[in-house]
């Protein structure tokens, strides 16, 4: 602010006026005094002890104060210099405004003799304030046709200072259409005016900035300015305008779905409505609505699908901006899609075999396919490759075909089935392949025989088996598939002991399992060999065979079986001698025994069961000699019955019994003589045979002594051929075959020969027994063999009154050769 004494140097004149004024005032009761506002506080108003002719001190003295009214009290005594001066700093346009002149009045009383005198007091201005707008910038707004000589109301300014300190008047900045022109308003304020002056055009400028300046009449002048901004109006003038015709974009066909592609930009010089462009396809195809999407407001084309290069390649389309005013332009757009290698290859098959033939040449055709790539240039290039360890290769066709074909030939039973994987790449960046599998079968044909995993097999089957027992199972594997591969199974005919093959045992065709067709006996059957064949059921078929030896297994089935002494037929009892001269350990006889079972089944043991007179005989455990086990006693009874069990070592074990007559007597005729007593009664009838009996016994005589005197010629012949063998190979090689039996490796040389022979009135017939060598499994003890034992005849003579019965039994025991 201003100082409000400046330019108050010549001040002089005004002081004598208020000096004047001031006394005139005091002469007729009313003291006034006049004072510029905003002074400091104590400054100087007036002399108000001299005006109330008293001294400065005596204004105490009389009581002399200021009397308010009820207002803020501006100003105060000084009790010193007896003056007026200001309480505060006093602003006038606070107190009286716009009011001229600004009094200020109050009372001063002295106290001591009751007087009051008035005082008034004038606040003069000073321009202590500046023209102020109410804003700072303020908007007008014209039409860009509005006619020359067109008014617009401006805002004005206020000035709270007075008379010449108050707003005289307004400038505008200089410019090219509008001028300034004032008016008085009644109230006296100045209101300005813009005139227009010259046409608009809104496109050219739309605001016009102006500067409309305020200014009082105080020295120095005050002023104060506010920023017009002549806003034009718009009138649709003008059309949209795009800054290109056609605009091309080119962009790769993987672009995401809602990716902004371009921006179509148009201009329409215009405001508001008729500036407001809205963007639009001019008569699109559908396939262009469907693919992009225009933003009416922004101009922005964007997708709303994927592009696809292999399906379009470009799109051409025409934009149309259009403004509020109904005026329009349009533009060329034109998309290039880019090629981008977003497409697999593809295999289309068009001729398969699915299945060939093992024995097909090198190069049959197996497949017929095609390759196809959506992509173009590199990216549509394609490569075609398959495994190179498979015998197939591929062969290029026409256009884009190949051939898969063998390289070499097929064997089923190595491989029977192939996956060949048909990989196809193209040359994009990054490359994209596929692979297609082509399944092949592989068909068998009948190259391959049956094989049985050995060439001869052995199996066990106990004797006494049940008819029909499963013996053994045979397979054979043929690598062939289906009929090829079918095995039947056959045995080979053969025959044993006379009788086909078939008889003893069968195969089922389809399993190859072995069935016993009857029941085997080892002592017949101890093995057999089979030939078995397996055919398979192709065209034509092929077969193998192999071996099967078949072994029966020994059974303990065969109870011990006598041999010596053989078991009467017609009731008569056997007869040993046995002199009352023998001494302990003589032998007395053997029994004989054979098992024709085999192994352990058929090792013998003896021993006496029952004897009449226990202690006196001894049985041999193993070789079955019955000899005296002490001196014979005149005591001893003349017969003795000794019961003989033999038994094998079969589980369960089986046994035999044989009871043993033995007579103790020096000689035949005492044998006969003692034996009387233990005669049999005969029939009354058997009188009349006697005879007979006596012819027959003679004949049966006479023919013995020829066999006994024959067979020592024989055997003093083999043992004196035996002698002679003995000399060259030693051993047992003279001996006959015929003298030895087999028992478990073990060969048993025949020791006994028994000859009977047999006269029985009864029967009315004669016989004489020369049974076979008979062969124990037993081995003679050489303490016996090495005896030769004299000529035993026991006979049996039974007489009754009528009829005489004599039976001899010859027995003849021979040693070892």
């Amino acid at each position: 602010m201003a100082d409000p004494l400046k330019g108050w140097g010549c001040i002089e004149p005004l002081l004598l006026f208020l000096l004047l004024e001031t006394l005139w005032g005091a002469r007729a009761g009313q003291i006034r005094y006049s004072v510029l506002e905003e002074l400091d506080k104590g400054s100087f108003v007036g002399n108000i002890a001299k005006d109330l002719g008293l001294e400065p001190r005596e204004l105490a003295e009389h009581g002399v104060r200021i009397v308010s009214r009820g207002r803020t009290q501006l100003f105060a005594l000084n009790p010193r210099s007896g003056s007026l001066v200001t309480a505060d700093r006093i602003d006038r346009e606070e107190l009286c405004a716009q009011s001229t002149p600004c009094l200020v009045s109050f009372n001063i009383l002295v106290e001591n003799n009751m007087k009051m005198y008035g005082v008034e007091i004038e606040i003069i201005d000073i321009n202590d304030n500046l023209p102020r707008f109410r804003d700072e910038e303020v908007k007008v707004k014209v039409n860009e046709n509005a006619a020359t000589g067109t008014r617009l109301v401006l805002p004005f300014a206020r000035d709270a200072d007075v008379n010449v300190n108050s707003l005289q008047s307004y400038q505008l900045s200089r410019n090219m259409h509008f001028s300034l022109e004032e008016k008085s308003g009644a109230d006296g304020q100045k209101y300005p005016e813009l005139v227009l002056e010259r046409p608009l055009d809104r496109e050219k400028v739309a605001v016009h900035d102006l500067l409309l300046t305020a200014l009082d009449g105080g020295d120095p002048i005050l002023s104060s300015t506010t920023h017009i901004r002549v806003m034009v109006l718009d009138a649709n003038d003008n059309a949209p305008l795009f800054t290109r015709s056609e605009y091309r974009v080119s962009v790769p066909e993987n672009i995401p779905v809602g990716t902004r592609l371009l921006t179509l930009t148009a201009t329409d010089p215009d405001e508001g409505i008729n500036g407001e462009l809205t963007y639009s396809f001019r008569n699109e195809e559908d396939k262009i609505s469907e693919t992009f999407k225009l933003d009416s407001n922004l101009g922005d084309i964007s997708t709303l699908q994927p592009l696809d290069y292999e399906e379009s390649r470009f799109y051409l389309m025409e934009v149309v901006a259009q403004d509020g005013g109904a005026l329009l332009a349009s533009a060329k757009v034109l998309i290039t899609v880019q090629d981008v290698n977003d497409n697999v290859p593809e295999v289309i098959l068009t001729s398969l075999a699915s299945s060939i033939s093992e024995d097909c040449p090198p190069g049959t055709i197996i497949a017929l396919f095609s390759v196809h790539d959506g992509d173009s240039g590199e990216n549509g290039e394609i490569l075609c490759s398959i495994p190179r360890n498979l015998p197939f290769k591929l062969e290029k066709s026409v256009d884009n075909y190949y051939h898969l074909l063998t390289t070499k030939a097929l064997d089923r039973e190595e491989i029977s089935d192939y996956n060949i994987t048909v990989t196809v790449i193209d040359r994009g960046n990054p490359p994209l392949s596929t692979e297609s599998h082509i399944s092949l079968n592989v068909a068998d044909i009948n190259d391959n025989p049956p094989i049985f995993p050995h060439t001869s097999y052995s199996t066990y089957v106990l004797e006494n088996n049940p008819r029909g027992l499963s013996i053994l199972s045979v397979t054979a594997h043929d690598p062939d598939s289906g009929n090829n591969a079918k095995v039947t199974y056959s045995l080979a005919e053969d025959n044993f002991q006379g009788m086909p093959l078939s008889s003893y045992v069968s195969i089922n065709s389809n399993t190859g399992i072995l069935y016993a067709l009857d029941s085997f006996d080892y002592e017949q059957v101890k093995d057999l060999q089979l030939w078995v064949m397996a055919s398979d059921s192709g065209d034509p078929p092929l077969s193998s065979n192999m071996s099967l030896s078949l072994f029966v297994l020994d059974q303990n089935d065969n109870a011990p079986e006598i041999l010596y002494p053989s078991i009467p037929t017609d009731g008569s009892t056997g007869v040993e001698l046995a002199p009352r001269s023998a001494e302990p350990g003589y032998l007395v006889t053997k029994v004989v025994a054979v098992d024709r079972d085999s192994g352990q089944n058929a090792w013998l043991s003896y021993r006496l069961l029952k004897a009449s007179e226990p202690g006196l005989f001894a049985v041999g455990l193993h070789t079955g000699e019955v000899r005296t086990a002490r001196a014979l006693l005149d005591r001893d009874a003349l017969k003795q019955s000794l019961v003989v069990a033999v038994q094998d070592h079969g589980q369960p074990p089986l046994s035999a019994t044989v009871t043993l007559t033995v007579a103790v007597a020096d000689s035949i005729p005492d044998v006969l003589a003692d034996l009387g007593s233990i005669r049999t009664p005969g029939d009354p009838d058997d009188s009349d045979l006697t005879l007979y009996l006596v012819v027959a016994v003679a004949a049966v005589s006479c023919v013995f002594l020829a066999f006994v005197i024959v067979l020592l010629a024989l055997r003093l012949r083999r043992w004196h051929a035996s002698r002679l063998l003995q000399a060259s190979g030693g051993g047992l090689v003279g001996v006959p075959a015929s003298h030895f039996v087999g028992v478990d490796g073990v060969r048993a040389f025949l020791q006994t020969y028994s000859h009977e022979v047999s006269l029985t009135a009864d029967s009315r017939e004669s016989h004489v027994i020369f049974p076979q060598p008979n062969y124990a499994d037993t081995l003679i003890s050489q303490e016996s063999c090495g005896k030769s034992e004299p000529l035993l005849i026991s006979e049996k003579i039974n007489v009754n009154e009528e009829v005489g019965v004599v039976k001899v039994r010859f027995l003849f025991k021979y040693g070892c050769l």
